[in-house]
C-alpha cells in the first residue's frame, strides 16, 4: 500500500498513522488540511491490468489500473442518498489515487467491539444495547433504499457515552460495485470477484447470495447481524469458516452450531438467521424486539458484588450457661438472685417523681377551695 506517514492523498488529506488493524480493509489515519478533521481513511484497491492498452490510453500510468469511475459514482450515490444518523458512522468522500479508492470516514474517540471484547465476554443486555443501535442504523440505511452489507464486529466502534456506531458502510459500496465491474454482468465472474472481497466472513454470505447472486437486499443485513451477536455472545461463528467451500457448505444446508450460548438474545439470533430471507426479521423491528427486551432486564444490569461478612458471626441461638468447674448449677442461681435482690428498683425515679407531681396538684386545689 502506498500513503505512508506524511503523505498527502487526493491533495487534501495528510496521513499521520497507519492503525495497523490486523483485518478489514487498509487504513490510514490523516488529518484534511482543509477543515483540521481527523479523519480516516480506508482503501480499497484496484485491480493492476495486464495489458494497460486495453483501457484505450496510451499513458501506461493512467491506465495501469482498472477505471475507477463505477465505483466512485456508485459510492457517491449511496452516500448522497442516506442521511445522517446518530448511530451510523458518517463518510465524507470517495477518491481514487494511485491505485486504490480512498474513502475518507469519521474518526470519533471509540473502541472497537473487537478490542472491548478482547477484555473478556459482554453480559447479554450490554450486547442488546450494543446492537439496538446498531438495528438503529441498518434501519436508517434500509429507509433509504440502500443495503449497508458490511455489517461485520470491526465496523462496530462503541464510543465514550456507552453506545455503538456502525460504520463500514461506504467500503461495503465500493466493494459491492467493484465485485460487479470485475464481473462484467458474468454471475460466475462476480461470485469470484466477490468472495476474494469479502472472504469467509458468514456475515457477508446470506444463503439467498449464494443461489441468486442478485438476490441483496435488507435481509442479508438482517442475516449479518445475527451472525455477528452469535459471534459476540458465545464467541464463535454460527458457520464454519475454515474456507468459502465449508462456510457455503454449511449456509446452503443451514448446518450452524446451536445458539443456546445467546441467552435471552436466542430467539432474535434464530430468526435472523432464517434461511428464508422474508422469514428475518427487519432491522426495524430486531430494534423493536430488543428494546422490549431491555426494558423487562433486571436492573442493575452488571452483578452486585457480595455482602460483606462481619468480622466475627453471630451465633444462630442464644447461648446455654454452663457450671463453673467445682460447682453446681444450684449453687450459682442463688448468688444471681441475690445479687438482684441487692439492686435498687429502676420505678423509684418514677414514683418519687410522681408523687412530688401529686403533692403539687393537691396543694393548688386547696389554694383555689380557700380562695372561694
Amino acid at each position: 500500500m502506498r500513503a505512508g506517514p506524511g503523505q498527502i492523498v487526493a491533495g487534501r488529506y495528510q496521513v499521520t498513522d497507519r492503525p495497523g488493524e490486523a483485518s478489514g480493509p487498509p487504513s490510514r489515519i490523516a488529518v484534511d488540511t482543509r477543515s483540521g478533521v481527523r479523519v480516516l481513511l480506508e482503501a480499497v484497491e484496484l485491480p493492476e491490468l495486464l495489458v494497460p492498452e486495453l483501457s484505450g490510453s496510451t499513458d501506461f500510468a493512467g491506465s495501469r489500473w482498472l477505471d475507477p469511475a463505477p465505483v466512485l459514482a456508485e459510492v457517491a450515490a449511496v452516500l448522497a442518498a442516506v442521511p445522517e444518523h446518530p448511530r451510523l458512522r458518517q463518510s465524507f468522500e470517495a477518491v481514487a489515487e494511485d491505485g486504490a479508492v480512498w474513502l475518507a470516514v469519521e474518526q470519533p474517540v471509540a473502541v472497537r467491539l473487537p478490542e472491548l471484547l478482547a477484555a473478556g465476554p459482554l453480559p447479554p443486555y450490554r450486547v442488546a444495547e450494543l446492537a439496538a443501535d446498531v438495528a438503529a442504523a441498518l434501519a436508517a440505511v434500509h429507509g433509504a433504499g440502500r443495503v449497508h452489507g458490511n455489517v461485520l464486529a470491526e465496523q462496530v466502534l462503541v464510543c465514550e457515552d456507552g453506545a455503538a456506531l456502525l460504520g463500514g458502510l461506504a467500503v461495503g459500496v465500493a466493494e459491492e460495485a467493484l465485485a460487479r465491474l470485475l464481473g462484467g454482468g458474468d454471475p460466475r465472474r462476480w461470485g469470484q470477484a466477490r468472495a476474494g472481497l469479502a472472504g469467509n466472513r458468514a456475515e457477508r454470505w446470506p444463503p439467498e447470495l449464494l443461489t441468486d447472486l442478485g438476490a441483496f437486499g435488507p435481509a442479508a443485513d438482517s442475516w449479518a447481524l445475527g451472525v455477528l451477536l452469535h459471534r459476540v455472545l458465545t464467541g464463535r461463528g454460527p458457520f464454519a469458516e475454515q474456507s468459502q467451500t465449508a462456510l457455503f457448505a454449511a449456509v446452503r444446508s443451514g448446518a450452524r452450531a446451536d445458539s443456546a450460548g445467546c441467552g435471552p438474545l436466542r430467539p432474535l439470533v434464530d430468526r435472523l438467521l432464517a434461511l428464508d430471507p422474508a422469514a428475518r426479521p427487519t432491522a426495524a423491528e430486531a430494534r423493536a424486539w430488543l428494546a422490549e427486551l431491555l426494558a423487562e432486564a433486571p436492573e442493575p444490569y452488571r452483578v452486585e458484588p457480595p455482602a460483606e461478612l462481619l468480622p466475627v458471626l453471630r451465633p444462630r441461638r442464644l447461648p446455654v450457661p454452663r457450671p463453673r468447674a467445682g460447682a453446681s448449677v444450684r449453687a450459682e442461681r442463688p448468688h444471681r438472685h441475690a445479687g438482684a435482690a441487692r439492686r435498687p428498683s429502676r420505678l423509684l425515679p418514677v414514683l418519687l417523681v410522681g408523687g412530688v407531681l401529686g403533692a403539687m396538684v393537691l396543694a393548688m386545689a386547696a389554694v383555689v377551695l380557700f380562695a372561694h
